[in-house]
């Protein structure tokens, strides 16, 4: 007989199965678990299709019935794309809900175990909350903080150099890096970048990697977006051209009958920049869970300046490019060791040659 630990466990292991397909919604795993023995199991597999409580309830049929359910987020209570999970447990007559954590979701927040209670149903919650908390870093930004998680990607030399002194970058990382970036972004809502980045590189932006290498049935594109204050985004450039929509961010207003292949939205500006915060509050209503920033100096600095970082992955490649060569933020103001920004770091692993190194400002904890 395996312990509440442990089934909590498997349906977190469930969970991650939706890294790559649930965005906009959250990564969800459930068991239902009745006489020591789990009858049925399931996990949210695409937004709009069944929550992971409606696929383990399937599974399990009848032997619903007096249960314990174990699932890592709390069962919605409202109708959305799909209807309340809280109801569908209720007529199913388990007899009790472990949940991992609450819903950061405003529109449940709590409802749906004041729901179960309310059926006589017992409820507990918290059970490695920390654990699943981790699923779903940019949903519960979103919901708590009003914007996106936001992660900066970052390839650097060992003397911490970006690219040369002629703006030259490829390719610093290794292909065991650039391959482990490709998850990155797959689990990413949208990607970031600048003007300048599209201009100077013509990158795609998009997930390289296949439906098989992923083991799901089919891959995501995430959206682009592109910060271009003076508007100077071409319309051939490969970012805008291929499966995925890109966002044009400007302060320059536009007719909105303009024909190209992307999409403009005038935002609002800040010392003639444009503002980040409103950027990031826009980006949330567009349900932007995951923001992944693949970005120069510039850009990167002030979204770390503007306290708008919570992640920070740099690859670290075995080569020296001196100290002619660009850094990885541009931070003016930074003059002494008390301007100085900390960093705690949370994980070091080695990625082929190079080393990842990931991180988050102290500011974040």
């Amino acid at each position: 007989m395996s312990s509440d630990v442990e089934y909590m466990q498997h349906a977190i292991r469930l969970a991650k199965k939706g890294l790559y397909t649930t965005d906009p919604n959250p990564c969800v795993g459930c068991v239902i678990v009745n006489d020591g023995e789990i009858v049925g199991e399931g996990w949210h597999r695409y937004a709009g299709e069944p929550h992971a409580e409606i696929n383990a309830l399937e599974q399990a049929g009848d032997k619903a019935k007096g249960s314990t359910v174990f699932v890592t987020l709390e069962p919605c209570s409202h109708t959305g794309k799909t209807p309340p999970c809280a109801e569908a447990l209720i007529n199913a007559d388990v007899k009790k809900v472990v949940v991992a954590m609450v819903d950061p979701n405003p529109l449940v927040a709590g409802d749906g175990l004041k729901k179960l209670e309310t059926a006589n149903i017992e409820t507990t919650s918290g059970l490695l909350e920390s654990q699943a908390r981790e699923l779903n870093p940019g949903f519960i930004k979103r919901m708590e903080s009003g914007r996106p998680f936001v992660r900066v990607k970052l390839a650097m030399s060992l003397d911490g150099r970006t690219a040369m002194a002629s703006g030259e970058s490829q390719w610093i990382s290794g292909d065991a890096s650039r391959n482990d970036v490709q998850h990155l972004r797959a689990q990413s809502s949208a990607i970031l970048t600048g003007i300048d980045t599209v201009l100077a590189d013509d990158p795609s932006m998009n997930v390289r990697l296949t439906a098989e290498q992923l083991n799901i049935d089919h891959i995501r594109q995430p959206k682009r977006i592109v910060l271009d204050s003076q508007l100077r985004m071409l319309s051939d450039v490969k970012i805008a051209t291929l499966d995925a929509e890109c966002i044009v961010y400007t302060t320059v207003n536009v007719d909105n009958d303009k024909q190209c292949p992307f999409k403009i939205e005038t935002i609002d500006t800040l010392n003639d920049q444009i503002d980040l915060h409103a950027l990031m509050r826009d980006l949330a209503k567009k349900e932007i869970n995951l923001l992944h920033v693949e970005a120069g100096s510039v850009l990167c600095g002030a979204l770390l300046k503007n306290d708008l970082v919570d992640e920070i992955i740099i690859y670290m490649a075995p080569h020296i490019m001196g100290d002619g060569a660009r850094g990885l933020f541009h931070l003016p103001g930074l003059e002494k060791m008390k301007d100085r920004i900390s960093l705690k770091i949370n994980d070091v692993r080695p990625i082929g040659n190079d080393i990842r190194i990931t991180a988050q400002p102290v500011c974040c904890e």
